[in-house]
């Protein structure tokens, strides 16, 4: 935090607290159906940041090298989305969006049996639900994101439950830096014994 002392018309001095810790690049990644979505579209009339979606830029800008016919997926070129996005700054939202460079990324968390239902609920087979409940339960993408940037750079935040306006206030205190990193508070393993 810095402390800026400004002198007034009058004469005072007046003092405001700015924020150095503002993540310029904050990464909001996590299995599909977690909520990076929603939540980060709550944030956009919150903060100047630009939210960049990398789901529809992989679409819209041809960003990746072929299509999975059984997952019925589009598989990412990671190359030609870190050149696509070049020196960015403001929010990335993705489940791959923690392949990308970034200040601090948040892992958002979800009950596996409920992330099933959040899928089913949207459209997903049941085989891609599933698939995606156990991913959850097994840490892929914390993992990942742990591996790519490091423990001290990652925060979770559990979804479950939760409304996402409560989800962008926590994603929003990460941004700016009033959150302690906490990789691997979340545990969803009981999920693949039940």
């Amino acid at each position: 935090m810095t402390d800026d002392a400004t002198t007034t018309d009058d004469g005072t001095t007046s003092e405001s607290t700015v924020s150095d810790d503002v993540a310029q690049k904050l990464v909001v990644t996590g299995t599909p159906g977690t909520g990076k979505t929603t939540a980060t579209e709550q944030l956009a009339g919150d903060t100047d940041a630009e939210i960049i979606h990398l789901n529809d830029a992989i679409r819209e800008f041809g960003l990746y090298s072929e299509r999975d016919a059984e997952r019925d997926s589009l598989v990412t070129d990671l190359d030609a989305v870190r050149e696509h996005l070049g020196e960015w700054r403001g929010i990335l939202e993705s489940h791959l969006a923690h392949h990308v460079d970034a200040d601090r990324v948040v892992v958002l968390r979800c009950e596996p049996s409920e992330l099933e239902t959040r899928l089913r609920d949207r459209g997903d087979t049941a085989a891609k639900a599933r698939e995606n409940a156990e991913s959850e339960a097994l840490d892929v993408v914390l993992s990942e994101a742990v591996d790519q940037h490091g423990a001290e750079a990652v925060y979770e935040i559990d979804t479950t439950d939760r409304e996402p306006s409560e989800v962008a206030v926590e994603i929003a205190a990460v941004r700016n830096g009033d959150r302690e990193p906490d990789a691997g508070g979340v545990d969803f393993t009981g999920y693949l014994v039940g």
